[in-house]
């Protein structure tokens, strides 16, 4: 995932979600962002300090599906 492609899920997550990271979390997703949809779901919840042991699935499958559609659209795009 290209950085712009990540710094618009940031933003995205941030308008639709209300998990708006810290300026210095975000410059460390966009600089190195996780491989998977799994990991960068799970790097954006502990980000935000939540808890992956406790966290509510509902919300973590939402946020997920934000992330694996942006994901989606990066390899897509990357394929043309």
């Amino acid at each position: 995932m290209k950085s712009n492609d990540v710094q618009r899920l940031l933003d995205r997550l941030c308008s639709y979600m209300g998990f708006c990271l810290p300026p210095f979390e975000q410059e460390r997703l966009v600089a190195h962002p996780p491989d998977s949809v799994k990991d960068f779901t799970d790097a954006v919840f502990v980000a935000e300090g939540f808890d992956l042991l406790t966290v509510d699935l509902h919300l973590y499958r939402q946020v997920r599906e934000v992330i694996a559609e942006a994901f989606q659209q990066a390899n897509d795009q990357e394929s043309m």
